[in-house]
């Protein structure tokens, strides 16, 4: 990553909608991710919990993106979608088939992230790329099912999610991989 240069972050370019709160037991906003959370160490999806999210919300969306990776279009670490609305929140693993999906609420959806496989993958930035920033969001969703199927890209995701979401709420930690 260039130094000084930072992407943008992956919402800024979308309408504006309600924001409301995320939190986690094991990322902390504005922190360092934990080995938990890195590809090559736990790679074990965090513990989210979400509150305040609009009134006519009908199902979530989960989703881990890093702006800083060396693409040109980011990297998609999570894409998790139809969460039922009675669930507000994911325990550790829920993401991770290391973890047989332990805690994934019946009915949600994984489409495969940009390592190519259905679930959490961590973090991996070049070694001495400088830190990357992960963004953990949590869509509120006016649908109960999207629309996509497994078989979707996190962009056609995206793309529903753009017209579809109410709310949004963020949780941003950084990894570096030193030289």
């Amino acid at each position: 990553m260039a130094e000084g240069k930072r992407a943008p972050l992956p919402h800024d370019f979308h309408p504006p909608v309600e924001s409301f709160t995320v939190v986690s037991d094991d990322v902390t906003a504005g922190g360092v991710l934990r080995d938990a959370q890195v590809y090559a160490a736990g790679n074990i999806s965090p513990q989210l919990r979400w509150e305040g999210f609009p009134a006519g919300t009908k199902s979530f969306a989960v989703t881990c993106f890093d702006p800083d990776a060396p693409t040109g279009s980011g990297f998609w670490h999570w894409v998790l979608f139809d969460i039922p609305v009675a669930v507000t929140e994911l325990p550790a693993g829920a993401g991770s088939a290391a973890a047989a999906f332990a805690g994934l609420p019946a009915g949600a959806v994984h489409v495969r992230n940009d390592y190519g496989s259905k679930d959490f993958g961590g973090a991996a930035p070049p070694k001495g790329d400088g830190p990357h920033r992960y963004v953990f969001t949590v869509y509120a969703v006016d649908e109960e099912k999207l629309g996509p199927d497994a078989d979707a890209s996190p962009a056609v995701v995206g793309f529903h999610l753009r017209f579809h979401a109410l709310g949004r709420a963020q949780l941003v930690a950084e990894y570096e991989d030193p030289a």
